[in-house]
């Protein structure tokens, strides 16, 4: 290990740290353009995630090459240099848990966001589908009460039908009525004519024999008085 640099392991203690310095370079860039994004009218929840989750990716990086960095700073001889160490890498690290926070409130804000928007899309379905339901009804109830109304227009029309054909029949019932009764009046007049003529014939019958029985007797009288 070269203790000017306290190197060790995997890379020396400078290196290791300028790895570091440019996740977390990366990482503020990552979070300046997510707040831009936020910010901005058309930002979509898939980028403003992706984004977000990519700065964290990077987060969990730098925390463990600050790990790997507090093992290595610790193992310097020299106390000034190890001071100088840990210096940089415990503010490497309040740096990192700062971004860390920071990027988290997003991803709770995001995930927040989009459990509302999912809630709120439920809910428009539900009630959609509730609206629908009711639309459906209704359209239904107004179907049953057109064919109700049809039925009744049609059995109206059935009666009106049916009652007009009373009413006809009944009509040439009473004409026939009238003209039965008109027969029998007039069969009846007849009869008392006929019954009035046969009299008046038998009387002018009797008349007549009685003129000539009466005749008959007169004459003989006279002839029996003229002898």
């Amino acid at each position: 290990m070269d203790s000017g640099a306290g190197g060790g392991g995997g890379g020396t203690l400078s290196e290791i740290y300028q790895s570091a310095r440019r996740l977390l370079l990366r990482a503020r860039d990552g979070l300046n353009r997510l707040e831009h994004i936020v910010s901005s009218s058309s930002s979509s929840s898939s980028s403003v995630n992706d984004l977000a989750l990519a700065v964290k990716r990077d987060i969990t990086q730098i925390q463990s090459l600050c790990a790997e960095m507090d093992r290595l700073w610790r193992s310097i001889p020299a106390k000034p240099q190890r001071d100088l160490w840990k210096r940089k890498v415990e503010q490497l690290s309040e740096e990192v848990e700062s971004l860390n926070e920071i990027v988290s409130k997003h991803l709770v804000r995001q995930q927040k966001q989009m459990q509302e928007a999912k809630e709120r899309t439920e809910l428009l379905s539900g009630e959609s589908s509730h609206i629908l339901r009711i639309f459906d009804d209704e359209a239904q109830a107004m179907q049953s009460a057109r064919n109700s109304s049809i039925m009744l227009e049609e059995a109206y029309s059935t009666g009106v039908a049916i009652l007009s054909k009373y009413a006809d029949q009944r009509d040439r019932l009473k004409r026939a009525q009238r003209k039965a009764l008109d027969v029998l009046n007039t069969v009846g007049l007849s009869n008392s004519v006929l019954k009035l003529i046969e009299r008046r014939h038998r009387t002018d019958k009797w008349i007549a024999y009685t003129g000539m029985v009466v005749t008959v007797v007169v004459v003989y009288l006279f002839w029996r008085w003229t002898h």
